[in-house]
């Protein structure tokens, strides 16, 4: 059956991560996604990390789905391919730094002046303008920049710290995707017709982290009673073969966390009766339910604290998730063969279409791999083009 977004053609000039990763949730969902790529290296992410065959995990894990065309854009030979692909399209999405394209020719008016519906999408790091507009970004910078990393800090000694996941450029990536279908709604409502979409790093990034993070920053007033966020309660507890991650919130969950630990008599204790008492003596109910916990083994914690209904789960790595007995129900991962890579296994898309169901496009192109067919079904002389080094 054919996905949400069939008939709908993107061209993707965008490299790294933001880009690339809202492209391919879009081509999962059924978008053609023509990924164009320069000359020479291409997309960097096609070098970085473990590789088979010329083909890295992190380039398949963002660019399945995908046809690539080589082609050199400060040739006007290939700016006129491109112009042609645009008439065709219905998305764009580039994230050069401001003015990049513009001087390339493919600012969002000029090609709209080719295809006045086009849904053109504009990624960058800061923003299109302001005091830092012009400068380089990566992922580890914006987290930096959009208060990510001081919210990592070490509750103990301040130390600012970085999540070891892109999380600011794939926040990016789905903060860019939402927006694109939106756009092509709001264009076969005809409330639009094409638009230009800009996105910046730093402003999904706040976007995201603000609603939890913020939480005690959202409300200006002087008087207004500050309590700490969520998450500053946040830590792994150590138990005495390993580590699980939990919370109990409600009377009931303290209860059963105090019997997962071996102590219900714990949850009868005046001083932490109730969620004010344990607010109240927090201090010295975590430095009680600390030691305890590191008197029970993960397995009995766990069955206990299922037993009892408290939130808890084990501490997953990458190299676990796969068999992990809800992953497999769910059967998030896919495996098949990548024709250069080998055997892979790549998580399926998350979300689930009872009507126009999504899957995992073809794997990662190689680089170029269709840059004839797609400059031919132009109408255009593949052979030439590229005995002139417009395509590769």
């Amino acid at each position: 059956m054919p996905g949400p977004l069939q008939g709908v053609r993107v061209l993707d000039l965008s490299v790294m991560i933001s880009g690339p990763l809202a492209t391919m949730i879009l081509a999962d969902q059924g978008a053609e996604v023509i990924k164009v790529e320069s000359p020479g290296l291409g997309d960097i992410m096609r070098f970085l990390g473990t590789s088979r065959g010329g083909m890295t995990g992190i380039f398949a894990n963002n660019n399945r789905g995908k046809r690539s065309l080589v082609l050199d854009l400060k040739q006007p030979a290939g700016v006129d391919v491109l112009t042609r692909l645009v008439a065709d399209s219905d998305v764009f999405i580039q994230n050069f730094r401001p003015g990049a394209v513009d001087r390339l020719g493919l600012g969002y008016d000029a090609l709209a002046a080719v295809n006045p519906r086009l849904v053109y999408v504009s990624i960058s790091g800061y923003g299109q303008s302001g005091p830092n507009s012009h400068r380089r970004v990566y992922d580890n910078v914006i987290q930096a920049a959009s208060g990510f990393a001081a919210v990592q800090a070490d509750t103990a000694t301040g130390v600012p710290s970085l999540l070891r996941t892109l999380v600011c450029d794939k926040v990016t990536a789905w903060t860019a995707a939402q927006a694109i279908t939106a756009a092509l709604l709001a264009r076969e409502r005809e409330m639009a017709q094409g638009q230009h979409i800009e996105v910046a790093m730093l402003d999904s990034s706040i976007a995201f982290l603000w609603p939890d993070a913020a939480m005690d920053k959202a409300l200006l007033a002087e008087d207004a009673h500050r309590a700490p966020t969520i998450a500053q309660n946040y830590a792994v507890v150590p138990l005495a073969d390993g580590y699980c991650s939990g919370s109990a919130v409600t009377d009931a969950e303290f209860k059963g966390w105090c019997t997962a630990v071996g102590h219900p008599e714990v949850a009868d204790d005046p001083r932490f009766a109730t969620v004010v008492n344990r607010l109240t003596n927090a201090t010295e109910m975590v430095e009680l339910l600390k030691g305890y916990a590191l008197g029970t083994s993960v397995e009995d914690f766990l069955r206990l604290a299922a037993e009892h209904d408290v939130p808890a789960s084990a501490i997953n790595s990458v190299d676990t998730l796969p068999d992990d007995p809800q992953v497999l129900h769910n059967e998030v991962f896919i495996e098949r063969e990548h024709p250069v890579a080998g055997p892979m296994r790549e998580p399926r898309p998350a979300a689930r279409f009872s009507g126009t169901p999504q899957q995992a496009g073809a794997p990662a192109p190689a680089y170029g791999e269709h840059s004839d067919e797609i400059v031919s079904a132009l109408g255009l002389d593949a052979t030439a083009l590229r005995a002139a080094g417009v395509i590769a």
